[in-house]
């Protein structure tokens, strides 16, 4: 059944697909058994479990030994940043989780361009000798920009040919949060050329609060929650089965219909663009229009107050965001608009939008209309 409201918020949560909780379902019911226990409907669990992370493995080209299960994409990233000591070098747009894990640690924060797009050189340029970690998204959150990860995950690797001649024998990971990345591009791990990637089910119309963390064989995770040992002794606490075979499902389908969704969310987009530009020819575009995922528009109406041009919307059954769900609920500017140096007054009147399964051409029309009308009332309200 349709919603009676226009999303155009898919970046921050997708809905359930009804296929992923049908294979849930039974894991809520009778098969409600603690995968630890030592009988037979137990061990079963554990076995669908174990399949689960195979499954979900195999969509991005590893084993399923090697994930390790997490409640979402922020366990994930302290798993990872958790586990280093030392150096570490992230990006100015990254997401807020890793910023704060960065915190954590001595860190440099590198800078992007003004399409949301870092440059190999400067990641090289900013590694040092006690760097043990590297960690760029896949895509950005706010812009939909694609990060150059091949290219900079080669700079990795001549880092550590030239350590391995200094004598210097410190590791260095290079790790990726795929999380809005993933559904939209190719996430598989030895194409992409990381040691370290997190995704998140909430993304691909699975369930929230599941995500992973994969590594490969080479890298060594420390321990943050501990307790009874699940995870191979990396994350303890019983074992999510139900989030795990959902988020299987998930991986599954989104990966099956990946390079067709692309293509139609790409169309989508595009239209809306057009249509939102030819209302107002003094709207700024921002992200990197060659490298973006499919589903992401980032818009701005300078001049303007997003905030109310978002509950204008919303009266109207139109959802959409002002920036990443975080950063709109804490009421702070974008800290990925001002790395990429949009003026304040450009800033304050972005709106993002991001389509789905969820769009179609008769709501994104709709959409486009409900959004050009809200900025004019805007605009003359402003100008009284």
């Amino acid at each position: 059944m349709k919603p009676d409201y226009i999303y155009l918020d898919h970046a921050a949560a997708t809905p359930l697909d009804e296929r992923v909780l049908e294979a849930m379902h039974p894991f809520f019911s009778e098969l409600f058994f603690n995968p630890s226990s030592p009988y037979a409907p137990a061990i079963a669990v554990r076995r669908a479990y174990e399949d689960a992370k195979a499954r979900i493995a195999q969509t991005i080209g590893a084993k399923g030994d090697e994930l390790v299960m997490t409640a979402g994409a922020t366990e994930s990233i302290n798993l990872m940043f958790g586990s280093v000591s030392g150096h570490v070098v992230t990006t100015t747009v990254e997401h807020q989780a890793v910023l704060e894990a960065a915190k954590r640690h001595d860190h440099t924060l590198v800078a992007v361009d003004e399409k949301g797009r870092v440059a190999p050189d400067a990641i090289f340029a900013a590694i040092r000798p006690d760097t043990v970690l590297v960690s760029v998204a896949l895509a950005n959150n706010e812009l939909g920009t694609i990060q150059p990860l091949r290219k900079i995950a080669e700079t990795c690797e001549a880092v550590r040919r030239l350590r391995i001649e200094a004598g210097n024998a410190t590791p260095l990971v290079f790790h990726t949060d795929a999380s809005q990345g993933v559904g939209q591009i190719d996430v598989n791990v030895a194409r992409l050329g990381v040691d370290a990637m997190t995704i998140n089910a909430g993304k691909v119309y699975g369930p929230k609060q599941v995500g992973l963390l994969w590594t490969s064989r080479s890298v060594r995770l420390t321990p943050q929650v501990v307790g009874g040992g699940q995870e191979r002794g990396l994350r303890s606490g019983t074992e999510n089965v139900a989030g795990t075979v959902g988020f299987a499902r998930a991986m599954e389908l989104a990966d099956a219909h990946r390079k067709s969704e692309s293509e139609r969310l790409a169309k989508l987009r595009d239209a809306l663009e057009k249509e939102l530009i030819t209302g107002h020819p003094d709207a700024v575009i921002s992200g990197d229009h060659k490298h973006r995922l499919a589903g992401h528009l980032h818009i701005s109406f300078p001049g303007i107050d997003a905030e109310r041009v978002l509950f204008m919307l919303e009266r109207e059954g139109v959802l959409v965001a002002t920036g990443s769900a975080c950063a709109a609920n804490k009421g702070t500017r974008s800290h990925v608009l001002e790395a990429i140096g949009l003026a304040p007054e450009v800033a304050d009147g972005s709106l993002r939008l991001t389509l789905g399964r969820l769009s179609d051409e008769v709501n994104s029309a709709a959409a486009a209309e409900a959004i050009i009308r809200a900025v004019r009332m805007e605009k003359d309200r402003m100008a009284r």
